[in-house]
């Protein structure tokens, strides 16, 4: 992809978001559009010489062995068959293949029924107001809180990430090098990512939060160890990382959860999170 592709890219997402409300890919894909970026194919639709329809297609996968695509068509073209032809082009090149509709949109599931693709996977968006009421966090004897520190805390985050989410397809596989790209994006605060640390310096857990907007926040990614799981050092990180977006001057807070978490969903739903919406993943 060129410079001037992503660029075009970029602003056919941009209308799709700006129509929808909602982004119509997830921020790894946007990391992606970079000229050189790896691991990706760029299937593009045009109408003459305009930027119609867009998919990208992630080669490295999930960690189940399924390449993931996400697409998007503008929406001064939509329902003129373009969607299909992006996922039947994909469905083409990738097997097996998930395709992700965020937000709900409501073409997705009518789409996906006409190709004969089923849900599989739905990760919920809950969100929740900062002013309301935040109980303190109380963390378990000895463990302590601080921020991550840059060139010294990569390498043990994505230690206790691995353990924590080696179950997840996508998240327990967050390399070093991943980390240190997030790093670079203007969003990264390290004073918002706060880590657990038992009284030897051991991480235990992390609570890496998030800022959209000035008024929107995002639990971005709460890990436990498993080994200093069951203890309330989960709900503690989370209480402590919604009293930082509250207290840096943000009005709301949002988090995604996996539908069938039923544990996790039990926690944020007595922190007061509500759902907002939900992205959908289909496959054949």
């Amino acid at each position: 992809m060129s410079p001037e592709q992503s660029d075009e890219v970029s602003g056919l997402l941009g209308a799709a978001q700006a129509a929808d409300g909602v982004a119509p890919v997830g921020e790894a894909v946007e990391l992606r559009l970079r000229p050189g970026s790896p691991g990706s194919r760029h299937l593009i639709a045009r109408d003459g010489d305009e930027l119609v329809g867009y998919l990208h297609l992630d080669v490295f996968g999930d960690s189940d062995g399924n390449e993931v695509a996400e697409l998007a068509v503008h929406p001064e073209h939509r329902r003129r068959g373009i969607g299909s032809a992006l996922v039947e082009a994909v469905a083409d090149r990738a097997k097996p293949v998930r395709v992700w509709s965020h937000g709900g949109h409501p073409g997705a599931e009518a789409l996906a029924a006409k190709l004969g693709y089923r849900k599989v996977r739905e990760l919920l968006r809950l969100r929740r107001p900062l002013d309301a009421e935040l109980p303190p966090p109380v963390l378990p004897e000895g463990v302590t809180l601080r921020p991550f520190v840059r060139g010294r805390d990569e390498a043990a985050v994505v230690y206790v990430n691995h353990r924590a989410f080696s179950w997840h397809p996508e998240q327990g596989s967050m390399s070093i090098e991943d980390l240190r790209e997030k790093e670079q994006q203007r969003w990264f605060d390290p004073a918002g990512f706060l880590l657990a640390v038992a009284a030897d310096g051991r991480l235990l857990g992390f609570h890496w939060t998030k800022a959209h907007t000035a008024e929107l926040g995002e639990v971005y990614v709460v890990g436990v160890d498993p080994d200093a799981q069951g203890g309330g050092l989960g709900k503690a990180i989370t209480l402590a990382g919604l009293a930082h977006l509250r207290d840096t001057g943000l009005t709301e807070v949002m988090l995604y959860v996996e539908s069938d978490n039923a544990a996790a969903l039990a926690v944020y739903k007595r922190l007061g999170f509500t759902l907002w919406d939900s992205d959908v993943q289909y496959a054949r």
